[in-house]
């Protein structure tokens, strides 16, 4: 785009072109480039400003720790999470877009629906980080519900991902990385007062990967919104 480029068309680009990646090259980010992304995300807004998201990049040995921990947590069946989560929590059309995107995921894997060992350990590969180089796993506080807390860092974490977009990265925001949230804790060095939500695998993407061509869709805006005038 142009230097003359207008602004709100610039946006719509990085959100068209910002997708979830599940294949990275071995390829590192320069620690600048992360210090930049960082310095974009921390100007998201907050609830009177408390900024409550608590950041942590992994990378090198500890990452590699991290993911040997969470594989033989996953086996073992040994959860620890800050917060419910389960798919069977859906119901009408949010389960159906669920079933959608999971199959959608697979058939671009190559995966049949009855091959529950392929789907096990494609699960599995988000504790690899996908071969991703990085990580960032996101703790927050709880005042009150924690629902404020909450959508501060979901504010925070659009941000971070734009961002990775915007300088030509990728990555994949992993709701599962929060299933070991005490063993991350532990790892990590992180008091027991700050939750974690999710992490986010990031990198450059291995855009010759299957499992990275663009299959997911949007709903239209009006299945979403209601005006009201």
């Amino acid at each position: 785009m142009s230097q003359n480029t207008p602004a709100s068309e610039v946006l719509t680009q990085l959100l068209k072109q910002r997708y979830s990646c599940r294949q990275f090259l071995p390829k590192t980010v320069e620690h600048s480039t992360i210090e930049a992304i960082l310095a974009d995300a921390q100007l998201s807004p907050s609830n009177c400003n408390t900024q409550p998201w608590q950041v942590h990049i992994v990378s090198g040995d500890t990452l590699k720790k991290l993911s040997q921990t969470m594989l033989q947590k996953a086996k073992q069946q040994a959860y620890s999470m800050d917060f419910t989560a389960s798919v069977e929590d859906y119901f009408g059309v949010f389960k159906q877009r669920h079933h959608d995107m999971s199959s959608r995921y697979y058939q671009a894997q190559g995966i049949e629906r009855d091959d529950t060992q392929a789907r096990q350990a494609e699960i599995a590969r988000n504790f690899t980080f996908f071969d991703a180089p990085h990580a960032v796993f996101m703790f927050m506080p709880i005042f009150g519900d924690g629902i404020r807390s909450a959508v501060d860092l979901g504010i925070y974490t659009q941000s971070f991902l734009l961002s990775l977009t915007a300088r030509g990265l990728a990555g994949v925001p992993q709701g599962i990385l929060s299933f070991f949230a005490d063993d991350v804790r532990k790892i990590l060095g992180v008091s027991d007062e700050f939750k974690l939500a999710h992490g986010i695998s990031f990198g450059y993407a291995d855009e010759s990967a299957p499992v990275n061509s663009r299959f997911m869709e949007r709903v239209p805006v009006s299945e979403s919104v209601t005006f009201h005038e």
